[in-house]
């Protein structure tokens, strides 16, 4: 793949935790006012999935305390913050397998009640989401479904889109960047975009159904398969193409999480194909930092 974009792999070490490991678009350290990271699956405190498991997600396996103590440690080691919570906001959604994003406005705020709950947990439905407010985390879940993280380098505004078949079929990474454009006059040329670690086309066998979903949505759909094989990075990709970037705005991770093993052989993602549905979850997040 020509196209894949160089990845940093940053062990960040906690005094309280083994080493949290964040997935990071090379491309965009270059911006010292931007955050952002994708998750792996070592480095927690949970066990229902394995020793040291950072499962991000809400999953009915898991004690929720457990999932918002790995989740503070995450954010503190994307942002840099011993207390993940420091001055950040993680905004989160009930993902449905949509194309619908939502806005995050100043008026949100102070976010209690109106985007989550007590305990943390979204009430916003949708799987997109922007916003141009500083020290607000927005924030997808995903075991095999794709992240897409965008960010506008001149106004500072960020997206955060969940991309699984039916999410990409109906086109919001298309959608939300166009969304982006009309809610803050950002500018393709403006904007890059990191596709983070997902299943890949070596692993994502698909039937009739979502080959047809793709058939009748997109003229190009032929060129995403092989034999009943699908590329979902490559889906993506092509939508941010089609939405006004470059090619060298574009990051692919280019990580599968059903097959891709640490330097131990251990899997280095949850995967719901790879574990047969039973597995927690990554998050992906983006950024910017409190002026």
């Amino acid at each position: 793949m020509q196209w894949k974009g160089t990845v940093l792999v940053k062990p960040i070490e906690d005094q309280q935790l083994t080493s949290i490991t964040v997935i990071r678009a090379a491309a965009w350290e270059q911006y010292d006012w931007l955050r952002h990271g994708f998750s792996t699956r070592s480095g927690g405190v949970s066990s229902v999935y394995g020793a040291s498991s950072l499962n991000l997600g809400w999953t009915k396996e898991d004690d929720p305390a457990l999932v918002a103590e790995n989740r503070r440690h995450f954010l503190g080691a994307v942002t840099g913050k011993a207390d993940g919570n420091a001055g950040f906001m993680l905004v989160t959604e009930r993902q449905i397998h949509s194309a619908i994003s939502h806005v995050i406005r100043e008026e949100n705020e102070p976010f209690s009640g109106k985007l989550q709950t007590p305990e943390g947990k979204a009430t916003l439905e949708g799987d997109g989401l922007m916003t141009n407010l500083s020290g607000v985390m927005l924030g997808v879940g995903t075991a095999d479904c794709v992240p897409v993280l965008v960010a506008d380098v001149k106004n500072r505004t960020v997206a955060a889109f969940h991309a699984g078949w039916r999410g990409t079929a109906a086109r919001i990474v298309e959608h939300g960047i166009a969304k982006m454009t009309k809610a803050y006059d950002s500018h393709p040329a403006d904007i890059v975009a990191a596709i983070g670690p997902s299943i890949g086309a070596c692993c994502y066998a698909v039937g009739e159904e979502v080959r047809t979903a793709f058939a009748t949505q997109f003229n190009y759909a032929d060129n995403l398969f092989r034999e009943n094989y699908l590329d979902l990075w490559k889906a993506n990709r092509r939508q941010l193409l089609d939405a006004g970037l470059a090619e060298r705005q574009i990051t692919v991770i280019g990580e599968c999480t059903a097959c891709t093993r640490d330097s131990h052989g251990d899997r280095r993602y949850y995967s719901h194909r790879g574990e047969h549905g039973v597995t927690g979850r990554m998050l992906n997040v983006v950024g910017t930092v409190r002026e």
